[in-house]
């Protein structure tokens, strides 16, 4: 298919930012919807996006937003409201005529979930399927990413050990940017991807044992795995200020990973995209300034 124009929402995230570049760099024009403007809003535009503001539980602004484009990737945070968010842009999409929606899921969606966030991701995911929508849901284990979130890097940093109540779970990380690179090779080139439901996983599955293991080998220091209870794990969460509805579905899917929802290895990224995604090692290699004491 020749150039189009395609709508990434969180533009300015994980996911979004890298997946905004894949299309630049591939020749489409992006609309890269965000909700402030602000440093990454206008690196964004500087990167040759057009760049424009909204919010996904607006219907107005999910309308304005796909208007004029082909195709569109459907991300939303871990907080209330996704079920809304999501009727609102599928009756968007349909009005737009939009060929395909790429929709950010998770790998513990679930209609049984006891996670919040979780069972909205499943009900969403239910919302475009009837619809009828051409939709593409994907669904990724943890991210590599989470290594650097302050409630799961500080520790590593601090005290040389990965705290969390995971058991003896197993995943295989997979970093937003290798995420970013299936969205908009699907978005560019849906055909074959409509209506299917892909879990992304990383090349290597590992224990958080393992996990640490590797991220201390690229460091060169000893990180061990600490498991905490699920009891110390909400205090050390609520230290960070995150929001209830947060916690809620960090605590629920601890229990997951414990009962390897989480679990599995795919080789999918790198069938569609041409490129394996990244391991543990490379991840830590390339953002070895976020394990800094001084980057606390």
């Amino acid at each position: 298919m020749g150039q189009q124009r395609i709508l990434v929402t969180a533009a300015a995230g994980k996911t979004g930012v890298h997946t905004v570049q894949n299309l630049l760099d591939s020749g489409h024009a992006v609309r890269a919807l965000v909700r402030t403007v602000d440093a990454r809003s206008e690196a964004l535009r500087q990167a040759g996006a057009e760049v424009v503001v909204g919010d996904l539980l607006s219907h107005d602004d999910a309308i304005r937003a796909t208007d004029g484009v082909s195709a569109a990737y459907l991300c939303f945070p871990v907080r209330p409201g996704f079920i809304q968010a999501t009727a609102y842009f599928a009756d968007a999409a349909r009005r737009n005529g939009l060929d395909v929606v790429v929709n950010m899921s998770q790998i513990s969606a679930r209609e049984d979930s006891k996670s919040h966030a979780a069972r909205d991701h499943w009900i969403a995911e239910r919302v475009l399927d009837w619809s009828g929508v051409p939709t593409v849901h994907i669904r990724p284990t943890f991210f590599s990413e989470w290594m650097v979130f302050p409630w799961v890097r500080d520790t590593i940093v601090q005290d040389g050990k990965i705290a969390l109540p995971f058991g003896n779970g197993r995943h295989a990380p997979i970093a937003a940017e290798d995420q970013a690179r299936f969205i908009a090779t699907v978005l560019a080139n849906p055909a074959g991807h409509i209506g299917k439901t892909y879990e992304l996983c990383g090349p290597i599955e590992l224990s958080q044992k393992e996990i640490a293991e590797k991220i201390g080998a690229v460091l060169d220091r000893k990180v061990v795995y600490d498991p905490m209870t699920l009891d110390a794990y909400r205090e050390h969460l609520s230290q960070y200020k995150l929001p209830e509805f947060m916690i809620q579905h960090f605590i629920e899917v601890a229990v997951d990973y414990q009962n390897g929802v989480f679990e599995g290895r795919n080789e999918i990224i790198g069938r569609v995209t041409g490129k394996a995604p990244q391991t543990v090692e490379e991840f830590v290699e390339a953002n070895r300034a976020a394990f800094e004491k001084r980057g606390i």
